[in-house]
């Protein structure tokens, strides 16, 4: 696996964080490259010039441009981690950089805005519509991607709401897009979007990185039908908690459980925390963004509900899910529970009995299967 990085602004050490055994991915790619030769020559004809980055998956962007103290605005808790991580590993102190979350306004304005395309078309339009107001006619705006993970929706978007769209030409598979701002434009945010929970009177609030944020999806309906119901639940998390909705009906079936709504995604987090307060009986509960469970004590959990995520960005694989499981194992009380559903194609049977002496089958369908693991 390649760790060194060597672009115009010179050569650094980068690593993917949380770092895994038999790692074969490097923490940047060949648009994170052409992005920065591409703006290594612009940033030095302007004195002082204010950057903003966007969506910097493991910090390789704030790193490379750390002379120029950036602004970075990331929804993704590990993608701040892996930037302190990485600007440690260079010897860069972490004050150069100002790391914020998705939510967030910085304070403008900016000359350069550098966007690593989203996987989620609706988070880059709800970044895009926040920043309109810290742009300028004169800012630089250019987003990166690899050719395969931008489609026509990028670019429709961009142009829709900061202004005409001029594509570079593909380098490596790689390509970026300027946009020169159109400060005329009135722009609108859409987000939070909201829906009706069925056979509910609630109205499920979801920020625009929100997986599933328009409906429902299939699988969690699966699982809100086969929530247990037991007053031996005290302390419980709703594990990569998306909107919480979850957590927000196991509340509802168990009133005397104390909840903790625990992801990733920092408008997960914040959207689980609208959802949570609609809760009739007015039940405070504990939300936090972070590294699966690793800011919870060990022994001093009941039960963990959990949907687990099975991509990192773009990245496909079963890592994330592992990590959860090792890390419930830890937290999870004697006697304590993981409820885990996935798509039967998965293997999470095979999976839990790597980390929980005793793995059952607590439902399935054509689909996907709920399984209880203990220890």
């Amino acid at each position: 696996m390649k760790t060194e990085m060597q672009v115009a602004l010179g050569t650094f050490k980068l690593q993917r964080f949380p770092i895994e055994a038999g790692e074969k991915l490097q923490a940047w790619d060949a648009a994170d490259e052409y992005l920065l030769n591409d703006v290594s020559d612009k940033l030095a004809e302007i004195e002082s010039p204010r950057v903003l980055i966007l969506n910097d998956s493991f910090g390789a962007l704030a790193v490379a441009l750390h002379a120029f103290n950036p602004v970075v605005l990331s929804d993704s808790y590990l993608s701040q981690i892996s930037t302190l991580e990485n600007l440690k590993l260079n010897q860069i102190q972490p004050e150069q950089v100002k790391l914020l979350t998705s939510l967030e306004l910085p304070e403008g304005p900016f000359d350069f805005m550098l966007i690593k395309a989203p996987k989620t078309i609706a988070y880059l339009e709800d970044s895009l519509s926040r920043l309109h107001s810290v742009m300028t006619e004169n800012t630089q705006l250019i987003t990166a991607g690899m050719v395969k993970n931008m489609p026509a929706s990028i670019w429709k978007t961009i142009d829709k709401v900061v202004g005409e769209t001029v594509p570079s030409k593909a380098i490596k598979k790689a390509r970026l897009i300027y946009a020169k701002p159109d400060l005329t434009k009135r722009v609108s945010n859409d987000y939070p979007s909201y829906f009706a929970l069925e056979n509910t009177a609630y109205q499920i609030a979801n920020h625009a990185n929100v997986f599933s944020r328009q409906s429902l999806d299939i699988g969690t309906r699966f699982f809100l039908s086969k929530l247990p119901q037991n007053e031996k639940y005290q302390q419980v998390v709703d594990l990569g908690c998306g909107n919480g909705v979850v957590g927000l009906i196991f509340a509802e079936k168990n009133p005397q459980a104390s909840l903790h709504f625990a992801d990733e995604s920092f408008m997960a987090v914040a959207s689980a925390e609208l959802n949570f307060k609609q809760l009739k009986s007015k039940k405070v509960a504990t939300f936090q963004a972070g590294d699966a469970l690793s800011n919870f004590t060990e022994n001093s959990m009941d039960l963990i509900l959990c949907n687990p995520p099975f991509h990192q960005q773009t990245t496909i694989g079963s890592h994330i899910a592992m990590r959860m499981f090792k890390q419930a194992r830890q937290v999870l009380r004697s006697g304590g529970e993981l409820w885990v559903i996935g798509n039967r194609h998965l293997g999470y049977q095979v999976s839990l009995k790597k980390y929980f002496s005793k793995v059952e089958l607590v439902a399935s369908d054509a689909k996907f299967i709920i399984l209880k693991a203990s220890f």
